[in-house]
């Protein structure tokens, strides 16, 4: 088995009540939410960030960032992922590094092996499946004619000892305790960032193969996250 060094992360899950997430949070349930079996790049997916206020919002912006200042909003597709390590200055990112931190809800992530039949999905998510955070940007671009767009990109790392089996990267986790430090208004400091913008531990964690009906966005059902056979699967702790 080969790692696949395709886009990262490119889909993800999201599939636990309203009121589930709304306790992960510490708001209140997030209206019209429906389980997500196949999140793919420009669909709207909900976001925690901060408000003007300096209170906890939830959000629905497009997943691929528009930068403020682009020509239109093709760019996107190209933004989907942000490096940690260099998104605090890279011209894309830069901004919404510093301003427009958000939370991204999950509850597993896709990456792709080479395999002697093409290349294998899995599932990459907590045994017990409880829900969790990626770290994100998000951004306001404004077009020239018509409504601003609000678009967000999830920053990845170096993977830890269970990813690093399928690839080279892996989408930032944080643990609840980090939500508020990563969301609050203001700069954050690069000793913060570094404490953060880690790979979340493997424990408890499994890759699992599931279907190729993942490989199309399309297909949004749960016969996405079911194991198409555990031989091959990866699990830590």
């Amino acid at each position: 088995m080969t790692r696949y060094d395709g886009g990262m992360c490119g889909r993800y899950t999201l599939t636990v009540d309203a009121s589930v997430l709304a306790t992960l949070f510490d708001l209140e349930p997030l209206v019209e939410i429906e389980p997500r079996y196949n999140i793919a790049p420009s669909q709207p997916v909900p976001i925690v960030r901060t408000n003007d206020s300096g209170k906890r919002e939830w959000a629905r912006v497009r997943w691929g960032l528009i930068p403020s200042w682009a020509k239109d909003a093709k760019i996107g597709h190209k933004l989907i992922n942000a490096r940690a390590e260099t998104a605090a200055d890279k011209p894309s990112f830069r901004s919404a590094y510093k301003h427009r931190r958000c939370l991204l809800p999950a509850d597993g992530f896709y990456e792709w092996v080479k395999t002697g039949g093409g290349k294998q999905p899995h599932h990459i998510r907590f045994v017990d499946r409880r829900p969790f955070a990626f770290a994100g940007l998000w951004e306001r671009w404004t077009p020239p004619e018509g409504d601003p767009v609000e678009s967000c990109t999830i920053l990845t790392t170096r993977p830890n000892s269970l990813v690093t089996e399928l690839h080279d990267r892996m989408p930032v986790i944080l643990d609840p305790e980090r939500f508020g430090g990563w969301i609050r208004k203001g700069p954050l400091s690069p000793d913060a960032a570094e404490a953060m913008l880690i790979p979340h531990p493997a424990d408890g964690m499994e890759a699992v193969p599931v279907s190729s009906l993942v490989n199309s966005p399309k297909n949004d059902e749960p016969r996405c996250v079911e194991p198409v056979g555990q031989q091959g699967s990866l699990d830590i702790g």
